[in-house]
This record gives structure tokens, C-alpha cells and sequence, in this order.
């Protein structure tokens, strides 16, 4: 194993990689050695990003998907495995958001969010896992929100469907876990340079001054989040989360590059 790289060979599939949480990762990802599949609906913004991430990474194959689509994530990831090679790495970044009073929710509003946020994250993990399987190795990293377990005024929707996230994270995380593929949530709190603080935010500088960066959030200064109990997932405190695996997991699915993770302490904010 190459310790520098210790993704060399692998491929990383980010959605909603164009900006903010999705780049963050891609970049880190793409420093640890692994190539990257970058999906967002916003194709000159996606192109942007891999400009950015083609210097540092070995390899980039990005397209315009929405994640509400089955076939288009189906092409999307029969692309992919043609220019990259077989899917080891996911990580269900790519959602929308929207305030609005719990009583002029519409139904066309909560079924929107539903079909991106959940249904989004439902197929494009259901379709990669072919690849995870016949390899027997495989890491699956969902990206929900502090205010799925804080709740949020006017969020109803956006709440619910990222508590509807770590719901299936933690499923997942126990059926495929006897498989090798690990699944996990991240929950950031307020963090810059997204959809929210980008569409809701833009002018509120009390609270810009108050969230975090990308960077700071953790998804791209750890590269810890991606080497994860099989039998778990991580906490969705919105600060500073611990994991300590037994010793019983870690002697099912200890590998090189997971070693150092199960014997010590992680932490991701």
C-alpha cells in the first residue's frame, strides 16, 4: 500500500460535487489517491470543480445527473466504470433544502424533497452496489444534517428527509456490513459555500459569520470518515463525534488502510 495514497486504485463516486461539502470531499479523496466520479445537476459549475481537482487527483470523470432520475444515475455509473473502473468508494452528498412554515408545506414541496434527498441517496447506493459486492469491499458515506436529530424551524421537510438518511444509513451499515461495505452518516451543521447558505442566507451576515467552511467541517480534513465500523455509523452530534469500534469489529473487517481508524480513537466535526 502506497501510505501516502492510501486510496490509490479506487474509485470515489461524490454527488453533488460541483460545491461546498461535495468538493471538499472530492478534494480530499482525490489527495488520499483515489480517481473521482463527480456528478451535480449544474454542469458549468461540476466542469469548474473537476478543472480544480484534475492536478491533484488520478483521474476524473464527471457529468450533469439529477439524482431524483434512475436512468440517468444508471448511465452516469455504466460511464463511469467504463472510464474508471468498478465503483469502491460512494459518498451521497448531492440534496436541496427550502424554509417555509410547517403550514403552507405543500405536498409538491415535501415530495420534491423526498425524491432528491432520500430517493436520491436510495438509488444511487442501489445501483453501485454490484461493484461493492463482487469486490467485497466497499464504503458508503451518506451526508445528512444536524438538523435531522435538532430539528429546524420552518424545515419540516428538509428535517425529516435527512432523519429519513440515518435511518437507512444505520440499516444498511448492519445488512451489508457482513459483506465488507461499511455505511456511514456525516452530519454537518451550517457550513458556506452550499445550497442553503448560498439561496437562504446570502445576505445575513450574522449568521454567515457564525458557520463554518467546508474545510472545517471535517468531510475533507479527515481522511478518516471513509474507513468505518462495518457494524456502524457515526454519530450525528453536530460538533465533535467519537467512534470506538469493539474488538469484535475490528477483527471482522480490520484492512491496511482501516487499521489505524478501529485501534484509535476517530473523530469528525
Amino acid at each position: 500500500m502506497n501510505h501516502g495514497k492510501p486510496l490509490e486504485g479506487m474509485v470515489a463516486i461524490v454527488t453533488g460535487a460541483s460545491r461546498g461539502i461535495g468538493l471538499a470531499v472530492a478534494h480530499r479523496l482525490g489527495t488520499l489517491g483515489a480517481k473521482l466520479s463527480l456528478c451535480a445537476r449544474d454542469a458549468r459549475k461540476l466542469e469548474s470543480a473537476a478543472g480544480e481537482l484534475r492536478a491533484g487527483a488520478a483521474g476524473v470523470f464527471t457529468a450533469a445527473v439529477d439524482v431524483a432520475h434512475g436512468e440517468q444515475i444508471l448511465a452516469f455509473v455504466r460511464d463511469s466504470e467504463k472510464a474508471l473502473g468498478p465503483v469502491g468508494i460512494l459518498v451521497n452528498n448531492a440534496g436541496i433544502t427550502g424554509v417555509v412554515p410547517f403550514e403552507e408545506l405543500t405536498d409538491a414541496q415535501w415530495d420534491k424533497m423526498m425524491e432528491v434527498n432520500l430517493k436520491g441517496t436510495f438509488i444511487v447506493t442501489q445501483v453501485i452496489l454490484p461493484d461493492m459486492k463482487a469486490a467485497v469491499w466497499g464504503r458508503i458515506v451518506n451526508i445528512s444534517s444536524s438538523s435531522a436529530q435538532s430539528g429546524a424551524a420552518r424545515m419540516a421537510h428538509y428535517s425529516a428527509s435527512k432523519g429519513a438518511i440515518i435511518a437507512l444509513t444505520k440499516t444498511l451499515a448492519v445488512e451489508l456490513g457482513p459483506l465488507g461495505i461499511t455505511c456511514n452518516n456525516i452530519p454537518p451543521r451550517f457550513v458556506m459555500n452550499t445550497v442553503m447558505s448560498e439561496k437562504f442566507f446570502a445576505d445575513d451576515h450574522q449568521s454567515r459569520d457564525a458557520w463554518i467552511t467546508p474545510d472545517q467541517s471535517g468531510v475533507r480534513a479527515s481522511p478518516k470518515i471513509l474507513p468505518a465500523p462495518a457494524r456502524g455509523w457515526f454519530p450525528t452530534r453536530p460538533a465533535m463525534s467519537r467512534v470506538r469500534p469493539s474488538a469484535s469489529t475490528v477483527a471482522a473487517t480490520s484492512d491496511p488502510v482501516m487499521d489505524d481508524f478501529f485501534l484509535n480513537t476517530s473523530e469528525v466535526q
